[in-house]
């Protein structure tokens, strides 16, 4: 089947795009590529943006609940689970629920980003 369009961007709204843009930064590597008050794209190499953008009244999502659902989430994958928490942490995330952690027993765990976006640490 031929493509309709080509992915450009995965775009997160947040109350603060700079903070959250650096997060990731740390996080996956990459650079900023452009910044202003209200928008930030950050590049690791690849075609697809991570860009970040001001959302007055920004209102995290609820995971996992139903009524407030994440509405998408970022896995990233990781070498040494223990060593990616400690520094994830140290960056500002916080690790979800325990008793919410139902991907231990296959490859991932839940964390949210300092803005409160759901993203999985996943390993091989």
């Amino acid at each position: 089947m031929a493509r309709i369009a080509q992915m450009r961007a995965v775009v997160l709204d947040c109350p603060d795009p700079r903070a959250l843009a650096d997060f990731y930064r740390q996080l996956v590597g990459g650079e900023i590529t452009y910044a202003d008050d209200d928008w930030v794209n950050l590049r690791d190499g690849a075609e697809v943006l991570l860009s970040f953008q001001r959302a007055d009244g920004y209102q995290p999502p609820d995971w996992p609940s139903t009524e407030a659902s994440q509405q998408f989430h970022i896995d990233v994958t990781v070498d040494d689970v223990e060593l990616a928490e400690r520094e994830v942490l140290a960056l500002g995330a916080t690790k979800a629920l325990t008793d919410l952690q139902f991907g231990r027993d296959e490859n991932w765990l839940v964390y949210l980003d300092p803005a409160g976006h759901p993203f999985c640490l996943c390993w091989d």
